[in-house]
């Protein structure tokens, strides 16, 4: 990974992740909203209900050795090993995230079942057949090398285990992306620190060359949209706005800026891909 792209992440998150915990709790990612994205429900329960649409749509009944990359503060990590009374590793580019991860590990009685370092998904300090599921829930969207980021993960999945990328898209090209298209992604991606991203049939075709057995894919993005909404209705409260300023112009940007993602939705620009496979 770039070490400016490295340094933005960062910096990004070194900044923003105590008013999301704050404000959001400790799921960083999209709620679900059913299938249909019209279901009426609490915004962590959303979060919590996606987690648990992702398990049951990838078949995971049971885990025992779990990789979270992007663990962001352990939001996934600690749910998931409480679930399947599971070891959970937790990886993020943030220093301020990892640290607070233990902390919250320690707060719910788990550090004895649940690490959090910083290192870099694209060479993760890990052996080979490592992990029997690796999880990563919203953090591909940032891999600068989509699929050096999918080959790494492949790698220390153990042989039998899964994988399951949830991650942002564009939409599939069956027709060129506009200019009007792409300066809406590079609108998001100045923002949020991405790269770049692709189609969820991009990500398709790289975990067929892995090669991931029992591959399968799904386009999520009508149930999780109406997230973006809640988002920004509670952005704008006392609370959080008197945060954003503490937090420094990357996060009030990256607040200011959540309409993107709305009208990303709304345009059909935006997707929310999820893939799954056994190694």
């Amino acid at each position: 990974m770039s070490a400016t792209l490295y340094q933005q992440i960062q910096q990004f998150y070194d900044a923003s992740s105590g008013l999301w915990e704050e404000i959001w709790g400790e799921h960083m990612h999209h709620g679900y909203y059913g299938a249909d994205g019209t279901e009426k429900k609490e915004r962590r329960q959303a979060q919590i209900d996606l987690i648990e649409e992702v398990l049951r749509w990838a078949k995971i009944e049971q885990a025992s050795h779990i990789l979270d990359v992007g663990c962001g503060i352990g939001g996934s990590s600690l749910y998931l090993a409480g679930k399947y009374n599971a070891s959970a590793t937790g990886i993020t580019l943030s220093p301020v995230q990892a640290t607070r991860a233990k902390q919250r590990a320690a707060e719910f009685g788990l550090s004895d079942r649940a690490n959090f370092q910083v290192a870099d998904a694209l060479n993760m300090p890990f052996a080979d057949n490592s992990f029997d599921l690796i999880w990563s829930l919203e953090s591909g969207e940032h891999m600068p090398d989509k699929v050096k980021f999918l080959q790494e993960c492949y790698r220390v999945l153990k042989p039998g285990g899964t994988m399951i990328v949830v991650t942002w898209c564009h939409r599939p090209l069956d027709t060129p992306l506009t200019s009007e298209e792409q300066k809406h992604l590079e609108e998001i991606y100045r923002v949020y620190c991405l790269p770049y991203v692709i189609s969820l049939p991009q990500y398709e075709e790289i975990a067929r060359q892995l090669p991931l057995n029992d591959l399968r894919t799904a386009d999520w993005s009508t149930a999780v949209a109406p997230f973006w909404n809640v988002v920004i209705d509670s952005a704008f409260n006392l609370q959080a706005l008197w945060g954003l300023l503490r937090s420094g112009w990357t996060t009030i940007q990256g607040a200011l800026s959540l309409g993107l993602m709305q009208r990303g939705y709304e345009t059909g620009l935006i997707r929310f891909g999820l893939l799954c496979g056994k190694k």
